[in-house]
């Protein structure tokens, strides 16, 4: 089915890429979130990555279409990451030095900070009880699954199980909006 859309996206059909993009959006949006780690930069990515996938559809081979566009979408997220890490060190060396602008706006990160963690606090505590501690885990303290495992005394799978469930149980229970 994708080769035929391929043929038809080629051929110029614009309702055609549309679908395409229907089809594969939460995919590709799923594989920049976790490189990005941060929701207007991946929904800006996924973007990216259809443009990408649009002008590379003439090249591609006929072989795993969802891991090509996979790996251009992975991919595509890393080089972001990396330029915005570049970006970031260059402008703090050309940013001059002021001291009071740098302690009202540590004063304001800080303020803006806690409301942040609250408020993901709050959102965590709705968590039914035998996700909370995993995604707590995994998503605010960054410990690995065998960590997690090794202090709830079971398998990595049980974690990797534990954390698919719970993000399929926000996906189902938090809007995006939220969040916002």
């Amino acid at each position: 089915m994708d080769l035929k859309l391929i043929k038809k996206i080629i051929g110029g059909d614009e309702h055609a890429f549309t679908f395409l993009v229907e089809k594969y959006r939460n995919h590709i949006y799923q594989s920049v979130f976790p490189i990005l780690r941060n929701q207007q930069d991946a929904e800006d990515c996924t973007q990216e990555v259809f443009a990408k996938i649009f002008h590379s559809l003439p090249n591609y081979r006929k072989e795993g279409f969802k891991t090509w566009i996979t790996r251009i979408a992975v991919n595509h997220a890393i080089d972001l990451k990396r330029n915005y890490h570049t970006r970031r060190e260059t402008l703090m060396e050309e940013l001059p030095v002021n001291n009071i602008n740098i302690q009202e706006n540590k004063i304001e990160k800080q303020l803006i900070s806690n409301e942040t963690r609250a408020f993901i606090r709050r959102k965590i505590e709705e968590l039914p009880s035998n996700y909370r501690d995993v995604i707590y885990g995994f998503y605010i303290e960054e410990k690995t699954y065998a960590q997690l495992a090794k202090e709830q005394n079971v398998q990595i799978k049980t974690i990797e199980t534990k954390l698919y469930r719970a993000r399929q149980w926000i996906r189902k229970n938090w809007k995006e909006d939220d969040f916002k």
